[in-house]
């Protein structure tokens, strides 16, 4: 009886495989979101003692370099206020949730 001989199967990968990001970047990039985060976490807790009171559990967002802030009581309305204020400009902000943590949600 003749053995069948299997097909080989498609080998699944990337769809584009040169736009693999090297490793060095990935953590150069890494790097760069924990010293911005780091910066803006400064300025939040900065500001927090005297926003808390009057814009409990409100989102605020914070440019790290100008300290610049904008807050908003819905996460889409400060993404509409970022949208707004900084348009198509390479700025980098983080969100933090004013409250006793700082943190937007749980998982």
């Amino acid at each position: 009886m003749a053995e069948l001989s299997e097909k080989p199967k498609p080998r699944r990968g990337r769809i584009f495989p040169e736009r693999n990001t090297p490793p060095e970047e990935l953590a150069r990039r890494k790097v760069e979101r924990t010293k911005i985060g780091l910066r803006c976490r400064e300025i939040f807790e900065r500001l927090r003692p005297e926003l808390i009171e009057k814009y409990y559990n409100w989102f605020i967002a914070i440019e790290p370099d100008s300290g610049e802030y904008l807050i908003d009581p819905e996460f889409l309305g400060i993404i509409q206020k970022i949208k707004t204020q900084y348009g198509d400009k390479d700025v980098m902000l983080t969100t933090f949730r004013l409250n006793e943590t700082g943190v937007c949600g749980r998982i």
